[in-house]
């Protein structure tokens, strides 16, 4: 089939390349000029088993947020502008981070992050690709409160199998020697097959993979709207009409306003988020492991010769202002772990916007219109799921039994909750 894919960022490109796998007809719509301009830039940078660690929806998040409302420094700054949408966003994301629901949550999360992990694997040996990638992380605990809240998370890992171990200070140092003597902490938890790397490099190169199998990439086009009409599809570009047999609204924050030109209403809210880079003054005194402050729910990441802060969200904004709370957190929690390393003020901060649903799932299939598919909704851990979202994707447009299960993924979980 003719498919169009809208969104160049790792979620879009990674369904662009399966589904040219596949045998698809595959052009990539985009509304920057190039790819991985928007969410895909300011990743993480962190995939692997703990993805669902980072995700906001996880229990005691609300709270913590809530108590420092009024610090300079917090893992979640507000807009001064009241915004219906954003309130009532917030009240279901307050439900999601339930335990009983988080769980839930986390173990169709832990699915996908699986599968995404067994098939990044497959494309860095078959195509030999280096995104400045590295082994391990280290999820930092401040507080005996702290790890209390990641419990549950640790209980659900141990279950699944995957290799972690929690350190008390003196092992953390041992494995990253780094650490600022100054910052105290309670313990860490070590995830050795955790992997972090350069986001926005390796969405390059799956742009070239794709290009290889034909995929064209169509730069500086916005997809003002989506018709079903005679068994095609027909979406409005700037100021044309292109007809396909199918088409993926893979566009992150904006692609609840193309579902809501279709008549699909979904709880899916733009948050802006936050990175930053820092060149790095002295190496030895710079992160070999990659570190995630469950506190501020920052992560930090050496790659190369710089490292990579990113993390905070900001609700109820959507112009391009940094808000000073969250380049407050940004820099302390790389002085706080790092302080020798470089010169966090002096860093290049970047905010943008990523499409999240209150659960902390992705949608991904079908929707009731006929030939238009959805693979949005990944908020942060979108580099985590986003090989596995596009081979899943790509396996139900081309009617083939999925090596997953799509349960819990799908537009069908809205009906489910209501049930």
């Amino acid at each position: 089939m003719r498919v169009a894919v809208i969104g160049g960022g790792v979620i879009g490109v990674s369904t662009a390349y399966y589904l040219a796998e596949a045998g698809h007809e595959v052009a990539v719509i985009e509304r920057y000029g190039n790819v991985a301009q928007e969410a895909s830039f300011g990743n993480l940078d962190l995939m692997g088993p703990t993805s669902a660690l980072r995700n906001w929806t996880v229990p005691g998040l609300p709270f913590r947020a809530l108590s420092m409302l009024f610090s300079p420094e917090s893992p979640i700054a507000f807009s001064s502008r009241f915004e219906p949408a954003m309130w009532s966003w917030m009240r279901r994301w307050v439900s999601e981070c339930r335990i009983t629901r988080f769980k839930q949550n986390h173990h169709r999360l832990k699915a996908l992050a699986d599968y995404s992990g067994q098939l990044m694997a497959q494309l860095i040996q078959t195509h030999d690709l280096d995104f400045q990638q590295r082994k391990g992380s280290m999820l930092m605990f401040r507080s005996a409160k702290d790890l209390q809240l990641a419990r549950p998370t640790m209980e659900l890992l141990g279950e699944s199998g995957t290799a972690h171990e929690l350190l008390d200070p003196e092992a953390v140092r041992q494995i990253e020697p780094a650490l600022s003597a100054e910052t105290e902490f309670h313990s860490a938890l070590h995830v050795p097959e955790d992997m972090a790397g350069n986001c926005p490099l390796f969405v390059r190169q799956m742009r070239m993979l794709a290009q290889n199998l034909g995929v064209e990439f169509h730069f500086n086009n916005e997809v003002h709207s989506i018709r079903h009409q005679d068994n095609t599809v027909n979406l409005l570009i700037d100021e044309r009409t292109v007809e396909v047999d199918a088409v993926v609204i893979a566009a992150g924050s904006d692609s609840g306003r193309l579902l809501h030109g279709l008549g699909i209403n979904l709880p899916l809210y733009p948050v802006k988020v936050y990175s930053a880079s820092a060149t790095v003054q002295e190496f030895e005194m710079a992160p070999q492991t990659s570190i995630f402050d469950d506190t501020y729910h920052v992560a930090l990441t050496r790659l190369g010769k710089r490292i990579r802060i990113a993390g905070c969200a900001e609700l109820g904004s959507s112009t391009v202002n940094l808000h000073k709370k969250a380049v407050n957190t940004l820099v302390k929690v790389a002085d706080d772990w790092f302080p020798s390393a470089a010169n966090y003020r002096n860093a290049n901060f970047w905010c943008g916007t990523t499409g999240m649903l209150p659960e902390g799932v992705p949608l991904l299939g079908a929707t009731p219109i006929p030939q238009v598919f959805i693979n949005a909704g990944h908020g942060a851990g979108s580099w985590a799921l986003a090989a596995g979202s596009g081979k899943l994707l790509a396996d139900v447009i081309s009617q083939r039994e999925t090596e997953i299960s799509q349960e819990g993924l799908t537009l069908s979980r809205y009906s489910e909750m209501k049930n």
